[in-house]
């Protein structure tokens, strides 16, 4: 089989790249080959490509900036994948595509299901759902996959960050009134080629996907800090209100995964388990400070 695998030089699609290589040819695609922000490039690249499974691993993720900037944040998130998902329609392949916890507003008690009816509160979690409508709406064979806090040793996201804020300040500020599962890149390419291995084409919808349990931002980082040692600082919890961003986040981002689970019998590691093993890679690989 042939894979085409947007955004292949981010956090997720590389390690995609990595989980999939087993299974067939790769065709490893970032913005140079495969410009989502352009979006008449897109049906001939596909077209030229001839994938049969197309992995959408790229998206708009700036979420504050996406708050100013929502026409970029639309056509990346929203337009792109219609279109991608047009032209698995087209040629018969299936379009898998990741989806977020900022589709909802948190406002449930309870852990979300994928029968909830999305309210994003910001304009990167409204172009996010949009996104989903459009390839739910081309009758293409797809595999929406709904993930939440992602991570990894590679790219942007709040593990390294945390780890470079901790070598330059005394005291960290972090929310503790936000819940959700940390999931990392490893974990979810993992589940994902699990996933192709096993799917057929009545096995399309919508899934949510995320490690097992769940923190707040607090908790991550504290566990973070904790793991790294001396020298770095102590985490202190503070409520969201005290931390003031361009976009509102969800307070509840719990993902219920029972659907993806009864599936193809698949259930995430623990959000803990998982991050102490990436921690654990990147201090490998990183000198300590003094």
């Amino acid at each position: 089989m042939k894979f085409l695998v947007t955004g292949s030089n981010g956090q997720l699609g590389f390690e995609l790249v990595r989980t999939l290589t087993p299974l067939g040819e790769i065709a490893a695609t970032d913005r140079r080959t495969l410009d989502l922000s352009r979006p008449e490039t897109i049906a001939p690249a596909i077209r030229e490509l001839k994938p049969d499974v197309i992995l959408n691993a790229a998206a708009y993720t700036a979420v504050d900036l996406a708050e100013s900037e929502p026409v970029a944040a639309t056509m990346v998130n929203a337009t792109a994948p219609g279109i991608l998902a047009d032209e698995a329609k087209r040629s018969g392949a299936l379009l898998v595509h990741y989806s977020t916890d900022y589709v909802f507003d948190g406002t449930k008690t309870g852990p979300y299901t994928e029968d909830d009816t999305p309210n994003p509160l910001s304009v990167y979690g409204r172009t996010k759902w949009e996104g989903e409508q459009a390839i739910q709406a081309s009758g293409c064979d797809h595999l929406i996959l709904r993930t939440s806090w992602v991570y990894g040793p590679r790219g942007k996201n709040f593990l390294l960050t945390i780890l470079r804020l901790a070598r330059e300040k005394p005291l960290l500020k972090i929310v503790n009134d936000q819940i959700g599962a940390p999931t990392s890149t490893q974990t979810l390419a993992e589940a994902t080629t699990h996933i192709l291995r096993q799917w057929q084409p009545r096995q399309s919808g919508l899934f949510h996907l995320t490690a097992s349990g769940h923190t707040s931002w607090h908790g991550f980082a504290k566990l973070i800090v904790d793991l790294a040692g001396p020298p770095y600082p102590g985490v202190e919890p503070i409520p969201t209100s005290e931390y003031r961003t361009a976009a509102r986040r969800p307070l509840n981002s719990r993902l219920d995964c029972n659907k993806v689970s009864a599936q193809f019998g698949l259930q995430l590691p623990d959000w803990e388990q998982a991050a102490r093993g990436v921690i654990a890679q990147l201090l490998a690989s990183t000198p300590r400070p003094t």
